[in-house]
């Protein structure tokens, strides 16, 4: 057994897991091509991604069959000392994971002894190889009404295969996105995380596939020589890297500008441009307006928003300090954004102080409730949701960085807001639980883009009673695991909300930033993206959105109201729910496809 390595039991089956000094999150990379080539019989995407959706990807071309093993069970097994906390984890209490552990004497081992590692089982065995069927989904709605159908949000979810058609009503395909339906072309740029580009060009239609296309990425070494590749035989592509000089920073942004001859539009989701984010997951794009071109002449103030987008737009494209995105300022800058109704909420790599320190992160989002927030009668009590696919490192306990700077900025509303105790103001976590996972309509492979490690995990279980299930019943969409991103104030009948963000961030200091130097700085590792929808940006009096209950529902009382895309209130897990782990086995249980999880 590995250095640090300890054991666990849940009602998913004994385990044997080893530690690791590196925390777990979508943004870890996969090994170099040389230690990925040692199981050659193992097939490994085509692009670049975390080693959970590595995992994902075999599982998903070499399944493992569920066989039941009742009355076999593993050899006997000694007790491990564990902390046990009300989500009812049972994980090493040890916050020094990094450090090599001591080994107790032998006539001292009691209850503190290790489990051994289970046996080998036939039923961790691959079946023969599968290939996935992969289909888009049927366009059974006019893409103009999809469109209307989206006001005056412009926010939508994208399509699912393997639902109810009337369920993805209102719901765009990339290709919807793409269509020529919404513009002639011109030229494009697609900022990502994880891309395929054999399989993007193909989304975009024929007569647009040799128009210039600009992918900004954060890939480096192996991974960035992979992603050249791909794009070496098309020659209307350019490649352009965002600088990542802090460790364990991503280019996690996912965004796309898109030139037509009859103006712009600018396109914030939260999908990777990858087959499987637009396939059987829950996604969130928000859809821009058509802006048209300035008229010759205009001054450098017209076509600014009342938001201010167009500005934080071409500060945040100025920061990649890049020449080939200067060429899109003055694209942007030729462009009317007035009607844009969302703010700009984004995260660039660095340390930042003074204004500069508002200007991104969690001090962004706090700064923007603070100044254009109304301040409304008792909000001080609402409860704040966060709703995220990947969870970083919080700490020893809630008050390193939870509950404290980042909790108050997503509590802040308004001037002159007063703060209630902690226990007045709950925060409410949503993120799968195994179960959610195993009965999803991709099975346990959907887990590969929910990246939260065991080695994260077993630091922080005072986090798990944070959590609420997935539960998006009334769209009909509970099957499709979230990849979408999304926090906002809802009060405690669920009916209002004081706000709502929908971002390529995860509950992450990466992502979001850490205060430093006693709060005179910010440090911030990743590229994040995402808007913010406030009522007074909609021309809403009454301070407050009115939530849409049923995101379906044709009535008049519905309009305007805006569509949350899960059901609400949220749901706290129950005594048996675990948050979903991607790098641990589940073999007591098949998921929807008949398979088990045996991650290597």
């Amino acid at each position: 057994m590995s250095r640090g390595s300890s054991s666990q039991q849940s009602s998913h089956g004994k385990w044997t897991l080893s530690s690791s000094d590196e925390e777990s999150e979508e943004h870890k990379k996969p090994p170099s091509s040389s230690s990925a080539s040692r199981d050659a019989a193992d097939p490994s995407p085509r692009f670049s991604c975390s080693e959970a959706r590595k995992e994902s990807h075999k599982r998903k071309s070499n399944p493992v069959k569920f066989e039941e093993t009742t009355g076999r069970e593993p050899s006997p097994a000694k007790k491990l000392k564990v902390d046990r906390d009300d989500s009812g984890w049972c994980l090493s209490s040890s916050d020094e994971e990094s450090k090599p552990r001591i080994p107790v004497k032998k006539e001292k081992e009691t209850s503190s002894q290790r489990l051994e590692a289970p046996r080998p089982n036939k039923s961790c065995s691959p079946s023969p190889k599968t290939a996935e069927k992969y289909k888009t989904p049927s366009d059974s709605q006019d893409p103009w009404d999809v469109l209307q159908s989206g006001e005056p949000f412009r926010f939508y979810l994208t399509k699912v295969t393997g639902i109810k058609p009337k369920y993805n009503a209102g719901a765009l395909h990339i290709k919807d996105i793409l269509s020529p339906l919404f513009g002639t072309l011109v030229s494009s740029v697609q900022f990502n995380y994880c891309i395929d580009i054999p399989w993007l060009m193909k989304q975009y239609p024929d007569e647009f596939r040799n128009k210039p296309l600009l992918i900004v990425h954060g890939e480096k070494q192996e991974s960035k020589a992979r992603l050249h590749e791909q794009a070496h035989p098309y020659e209307n592509i350019r490649l352009c890297q965002a600088r990542l000089d802090m460790a364990f920073g991503t280019h996690h942004t996912k965004m796309m500008l898109l030139l037509y001859e009859e103006g712009l539009r600018v396109v914030i989701h939260t999908s990777n441009l990858i087959h499987d984010d637009w396939h059987q997951k829950t996604q969130g794009i928000w859809l821009s307006p058509l802006y048209p071109k300035l008229p010759e002449g205009s001054s450098s103030l017209a076509g600014e928003s009342v938001t201010n987008f167009r500005a934080d737009l071409m500060a945040y494209l100025g920061s990649y300090n890049s020449t080939s995105l200067r060429e899109w300022m003055d694209i942007i800058k030729q462009h009317d954004l007035s009607e844009t109704r969302v703010y700009l909420v984004g995260s660039t790599p660095g340390r930042y102080q003074g204004h500069d320190k508002e200007k991104w992160g969690h001090l962004r989002l706090r700064k923007l409730l603070r100044e254009k927030g109304s301040l409304i009668s008792g909000v001080e009590a609402w409860p704040v949701i966060g709703q995220f696919s990947s969870i970083g490192s919080m700490g020893t306990d809630q008050s390193k960085w939870l509950h404290s700077e980042f909790s108050e900025s997503l509590k802040t509303l308004g001037k002159g807001m007063k703060t209630l105790p902690k226990a007045e103001n709950p925060l409410q976590l949503i993120y799968p639980s195994v179960d959610n996972v195993r009965t999803s309509l991709e099975g346990y492979p959907a887990g590969g883009s929910l990246p939260y490690g065991i080695q994260t995990a077993q630091k922080q279980t005072w986090l798990h009673s944070y959590f609420h299930r997935w539960k998006a019943e009334t769209s009909g969409r509970s099957r499709a695991m979230p990849h979408i991103k999304t926090y906002m104030r809802l009060s405690p009948d669920s009916r209002e909300l004081a706000w709502f963000l929908v971002t390529s961030a995860n509950l992450s200091k990466a992502a979001w930033g850490a205060l430093e130097k006693s709060g005179a700085q910010l440090f911030i590792r990743s590229y994040e993206l995402g808007v913010l929808f406030l009522p007074s940006a909609f021309d809403i009096d009454a301070g407050t959105f009115r939530v849409k209950m049923n995101i379906y529902a044709g009535n008049k009382d519905s309009m305007g109201a805006f569509p949350v895309p899960y059901d609400l209130p949220p749901e706290h897990y129950a005594g048996k729910d675990r948050p979903w782990v991607w790098n641990i086995p589940y073999v007591n249980a098949p998921d929807s496809h008949g398979n088990i999880w045996c991650p290597k």
